[in-house]
């Protein structure tokens, strides 16, 4: 059970996630709810994009139960399949975990049913749905468990209890839509509280793009003494626009989730940051909603890393275009 830590003692650990955004892409999962039926109607192509990430240098299989909680998945008018897609996600990211000796992680994700105004009574909501997805992966197999994209400190820590009572390591992180917890804690301050109750791995994921995550992140890794994660979304919000949920399109529309493609930032950039981070102190790095198997294939070779991967990166020198054209010279990019 502390595979997980005895990584992180010897160096960072790289991870990846963003399952919803990139296999409904690819037609297998709906925009909206966002549930992971695709681990029921399309295993298969849930377990291909495990590989993809295994092979581009993840070192976390993360099972693929994000929103497949009980609110969620009844909302589809599915709750008749919640145990069993919770067991083969699991069952899966074992499965393709073991081809590369990567981690299992199992996942627990936010509800939308923590009210800060009504927290005891929203505590008692909420708990019963992380136990029974900590119960059915515990009993699948898993390393640890991942528990993200949470607004409020409290429903945070209802999932780490969860999580410690079943003797798990828990990496717990929050999605920095505002400059604060929605229940009123500055981030640091929020990571500090979940330190203190236990968490082994603290941090940030999703919601903001790099630019205006890495400060936050200073601030926390300044604020704690567990190790830190950070999984920022590959996309270039800014300081007026911080989060991929404020971004605009080019007729003033909301580009989220759908219209996000013109934003996205690049394999190259993707890299720099997880150069950044690993100089922040940061130790566990990763990307979340948008990223995809180039993105964590650079990522992992700017830390030093070849990866299986490593084998088809490009070679640029053996393409007749971009060797001799003029405008793939540094003097033509300047002309441009």
């Amino acid at each position: 059970m502390n595979r997980l830590l005895q990584r992180l003692e010897k160096g960072i650990v790289l991870g990846a996630e963003g399952y919803l955004f990139e296999l409904e892409r690819r037609g297998y999962v709906k925009a909206g709810p966002f549930v992971p039926e695709a681990v029921l109607d399309h295993p298969e192509a849930v377990r291909q994009l495990h590989r993809e990430f295994l092979r581009a240098g993840a070192e976390v299989v993360v099972a693929f139960t994000y929103y497949a909680h009980r609110s969620k998945v009844g909302k589809i008018e599915r709750l008749a399949d919640l145990e069993e897609l919770n067991r083969a996600a699991v069952r899966l990211a074992a499965e393709v975990a073991a081809e590369g000796d990567a981690l299992v992680a199992g996942n627990l994700s936010n509800t939308w049913e923590y009210d800060p105004q009504r927290p005891e009574e929203s505590r008692l909501r909420v708990r019963p749905m992380f136990e029974e997805q900590v119960r059915w992966a515990a009993e699948e197999g898993v390393d640890f468990f991942i528990a993200e994209t949470f607004s409020h400190v409290g429903e945070a820590l209802a999932a780490l209890e969860a999580v410690k009572e079943a003797g798990y390591p828990a990496l717990i992180t929050f999605i920095p839509t505002g400059e604060q917890s929605a229940d009123g804690h500055p981030w640091a301050e929020a990571c500090r509280i979940l330190e203190a109750n236990g968490a082994d791995v603290v941090g940030l994921n999703c919601g903001r793009g790099p630019a205006t995550m890495q400060g936050l992140l200073a601030d926390i890794r300044r604020s704690v003494g567990c190790y830190v994660a950070a999984q920022p979304v590959p996309y270039r919000t800014t300081e007026r626009l911080p989060t991929f949920q404020t971004l605009k399109d080019p007729s003033g529309a909301c580009a989220f989730p759908l219209n996000l493609d013109p934003f996205l930032h690049t394999r190259d950039e993707m890299a720099a940051f997880a150069v950044r981070a690993a100089r922040m102190g940061i130790n566990y790095i990763g990307i979340c909603c948008g990223g995809a198997p180039h993105h964590v294939r650079s990522m992992a070779e700017a830390l030093g890393r070849t990866v299986p991967a490593s084998r088809y990166s490009p070679d640029l020198d053996l393409h007749p275009f971009v060797r001799h054209s003029p405008y793939c010279s540094e003097e033509g990019a300047e002309q441009g």
